[in-house]
């Protein structure tokens, strides 16, 4: 269980360090570790080691540790043997012992051949003597607030004489001390009141660094200012006004000073371009926001530990916001855990599916974690699948379990019927929220008159989540679940073809989680609150939605549905600060009545994903705003995020931006495949680590060779990359139009009809018989109550254009054939010409 922090409070929660921890065997004692923070960012080349002080945590490096893993360090800080997380054994905790606590990190996490090592206070003593057992293994050294010797008050050889036990009573009413009491004694009267390190100072041979402040008065100042004078050739500097504790009150000064004196030799963009590799050369790095890194450490952790990690930090901080219902993260975090007890009751184990079909509703958040913490694999089709296409990838993937919403009790039923699937759970919105809101709700779903029936299929087939999980337990099962373990397999739309099924480890969701989390720097870990009305059975939901703030211990406010006037409603009442959505629905805002009432001012960013993003339709919602709507790009194979634009700096209006951090992409020819120079239109490849397994068998295999190729993946769209390394997608490659010898992509045709100021929506498609004979057409929403014609539209195109791309028709229609997170679906269009 994770011990409370009582000497420090985090400050910047930049990196939620729990999920960096790794243990390290205590030499000497049986089933006892040390508890060591590891970030290791991709390309790191150079490790740096912050060792805490006296009764300490690693936590007091924060910013430390914030600033170096964001510029390219491996970043390692352990908790000393007895401290914060690592474990407390009843050991004499001498020198002796610390030193072999230190040499084995280096060992087993295989520092070699030589690291940076910096410590505070009494850990400076422990790096001073490791320092003289073990040159050979140190780059450098920095010595922060460490005295020669560290003289004790009589009052403290007082307390030392006395029995633990006559102090024990007392030990839980301390403010501060990150250590058991038995450990902050032994260490004391075993080890820190009889060192003396001038004689070992004098034999050190790493180049030294010595920080002190001017108003550390801890102890005598001679036992701090003689150490810069003791080691030969040290650096000595003094950062002005600062107590004991300076790399917490003076972190930026003495962060700067570390920096400068190790030489921070970090991989910039320039280096990046002179290399000799073009697919290493990442141009666009030149154009992230401050504050997001290069690249980060992905954690070798499970998803779920997110939650966990948030349930710990900030037990009381409402999780999520539905319709008037409330649940904190430890509410939440222990409803989790029942169900996983009651999914593995059922049989459910590492590597077994259960599919979800939910909508966007507190159950959902909670079974879906549920069942990573069996070691399952979560299944999410399509909602708006019909029967036969949901039985068809029931049988695909076999689950176990079901877990759905009474109102699907018919669909169950047919699933039962022809998978023979045993269990069934069914979630229901009566126990999410008040009864008179209950009574509500279904009203405004139209299922009110169905819902008896509902009810009694639903006791027939299986049970209520809520009265399942009623009587399990609130612990966590003990399964050991490993990163690379499968996590989810997501069901494409199928907007282009067969719906296939995506297989995403842990580690691909954490990733991705991650890289859009650094994206957006300004997030504060527990005090934003996120507006969750994207679909979460989507790629793009899950993550933006529901793993993203899970990570930043943010608020959901969850919706089902989009309804303009519920969703500003719920903008205002709740203060959202962000706000993923999909282009349909900032258009729709643009759109509403009075939609200015509602002051949307608490917005501060947006990442719009799922569909292109016309520039009009962004530009009229930051007015409205203020705040940021960025246009995002991905795709369910990888996880779904590659490409966003930076928040800051200067905007490109149409592009995808460029790709996240730890991301690759480059653009090769449409037939050849071979590298294309920048500037040149051809397909998007794209590779890192949020790049899917494959696609899930019948058989339990996974397919890759039609879109995985050497780590990078086929991304089916035709794009073009500028000299500042962002990208534009011109379009699917299935969608281009072919019209004799010219290519028409239809998002150029797109953008200049958007530019009427009474068009809504428009999709432009091929249509014809013969794949090199197609024609222009154009598909028209326009807006409420507009009067439009064709000829205006079409006069427009013809300014605008080469002629060739002109339509040739315009047809009006009063919406647009859309999948259930708002992208149009062309092939439907195209089947209509067809018929």
């Amino acid at each position: 269980m994770k011990k409370k922090l009582l000497g420090v409070k985090r400050r910047e929660i930049r990196f939620d360090f729990d999920l960096y921890r790794r243990k390290v065997p205590i030499p000497g004692v049986a089933d006892a570790y040390l508890s060591v923070l590891d970030l290791w960012p991709e390309g790191a080349e150079r490790t740096i080691l912050f060792l805490h002080g006296y009764a300490g945590v690693l936590e007091s490096w924060e910013f430390q540790i914030n600033a170096f893993a964001s510029n390219n360090y491996r970043v390692i800080a352990p908790d000393l043997r007895g401290h914060g997380q690592s474990d407390a054994p009843y050991t004499r905790y001498t020198m002796d012992e610390l030193v072999a606590d230190l040499y084995a990190i280096y060992q087993t996490l295989a520092l070699s051949p030589k690291f940076i090592l910096v410590a505070h206070s009494f850990g400076g003593s422990i790096a001073v003597e490791y320092a003289r057992a073990y040159p050979e293994t140190l780059e450098k050294l920095v010595l922060i607030a460490t005295a020669g010797e560290y003289p004790l008050s009589t009052f403290a050889k007082w307390l030392l004489r006395l029995p633990l036990n006559w102090l024990r009573p007392f030990w839980k009413y301390r403010t501060r001390w990150d250590a058991d009491l038995h450990v902050v004694k032994n260490m004391m009267a075993n080890n820190m009141q009889y060192w003396q390190g001038w004689e070992l100072m004098r034999d050190i041979t790493t180049p030294t660094l010595v920080i002190t402040g001017d108003r550390d008065n801890y102890f005598p100042r001679y036992v701090f200012d003689d150490v810069g004078k003791t080691i030969p050739d040290a650096e000595v500097i003094d950062v002005g006004s600062a107590k004991h504790k300076v790399q917490l009150e003076r972190h930026e000064a003495v962060t700067r000073a570390i920096q400068r004196f190790v030489g921070t030799r970090q991989r910039s963009w320039r280096d990046s371009m002179q290399r000799d590799d073009p697919l290493e050369r990442r141009i666009w790095l030149k154009s992230y926001s401050p504050g997001t890194p290069h690249s980060i450490p992905i954690p070798k952790r499970p998803l779920s530990d997110f939650l966990q990690s948030a349930a710990d930090w900030l037990p009381r901080r409402i999780a999520i916001h539905f319709y008037g219902s409330k649940l904190t993260y430890k509410e939440l975090n222990n409803q989790v855990n029942q169900m996983s007890h009651v999914l593995h009751g059922m049989g459910v184990g590492p590597g077994d599916r259960v599919m979800l079909i939910l909508p966007n509703m507190p159950q959902m958040v909670a079974a879906f974690y549920a069942v990573l913490r069996t070691g399952g694999v979560v299944v999410l089709p399509n909602t708006e699948a019909d029967a036969p296409t949901i039985i068809r990838q029931m049988r695909e993937c076999q689950p176990k379990v079901l877990v759905t919403v009474r109102s699907f009790s018919e669909l169950a039923r047919a699933i039962q019927k022809h998978t023979g699937l045993k269990h069934f759970i069914f979630a229901d919105l009566r126990s999410a929220v008040s009864h008179k809101t209950y009574l509500q709700l279904i009203e405004r779903f139209g299922i009110a008159d169905d819902e008896a029936k509902h009810i009694a299929i639903a006791r027939e087939l299986g049970q209520r989540m809520s009265t399942l999980r009623q009587d399990a337990p609130i612990t966590p099962l003990n399964i050991d679940i490993d990163s690379q373990n499968l996590a989810a397999i997501l069901y494409t739309s199928g907007t282009t073809g067969h719906p296939k099924g995506v297989a995403l480890s842990h580690h691909n969701l954490v990733a991705n989680t991650l890289q859009t989390r650094h994206w957006i720097p300004d997030m504060q870990y527990g005090q934003e609150t996120f507006l969750s009305v994207v679909p979460l059975l989507h790629s793009y939901g899950l993550i933006s939605a529901m793993s993203l703030p899970i990570a930043l211990a943010a608020t959901i406010v969850l919706l089902p549905t989009f309804e303009t006037t519920q969703v500003l409603e719920h903008i205002r009442n709740h203060q959202v600060t962000m706000f993923p959505g999909v282009p349909s629905m900032y258009m729709a805002l643009n759109q509403a009545p009075d939609v200015r009432a509602y002051g949307l001012s608490s917005v501060k960013a947006c990442i719009s994903g799922a569909a292109p993003l016309p520039v009009e339709v962004q530009e009229a919602f930051e007015k409205l705003s203020h705040g940021r709507l960025v246009e995002g790009y991905g795709l369910t194979e990888a996880s779904p995020v590659t490409h966003a634009n930076p928040l800051y700096g200067q905007p490109k209006p149409g592009s995808i931006g460029v790709p996240l951090p730890n991301t690759d992409a480059k653009i090769v020819d449409l037939n050849s495949g071979e590298d294309l120079p920048i500037g040149q239109i051809g397909e998007l490849l794209v590779r890192g680590p949020q790049v899917m397994q494959g696609y899930w068998q019948p058989d339990g295999s996974l397919e890759t060779s039609d879109v995985l190729f050497d780590g990078w993946l086929d991304t089916g769209d035709v794009a073009v990359e500028d000299n500042d390394g962002f990208f534009r997608i011109i379009s699917r490659k299935k969608d281009t139009i072919v019209f004799g010898e010219y290519t028409i992509f239809p998002r150029d045709v797109e953008e200049v009809i958007y530019e009427h100021p009474r068009v809504m929506e428009v999709a432009v498609v091929g249509v014809g018989h013969t794949a090199d004979s197609q024609t222009v057409k154009a598909f028209v929403v326009p807006r409420p109550g507009a009067d439009l014609t064709g000829e205006e539209l079409l006069d427009l195109c013809r300014r605008r254009l080469e002629p060739y791309a002109v339509p040739w028709e315009i047809e009006f229609r009063e919406e647009l054939p859309k999948s259930f997170v708002g992208k149009v679906l062309r092939r439907m269009l195209v089947q209509d010409e067809d018929a």
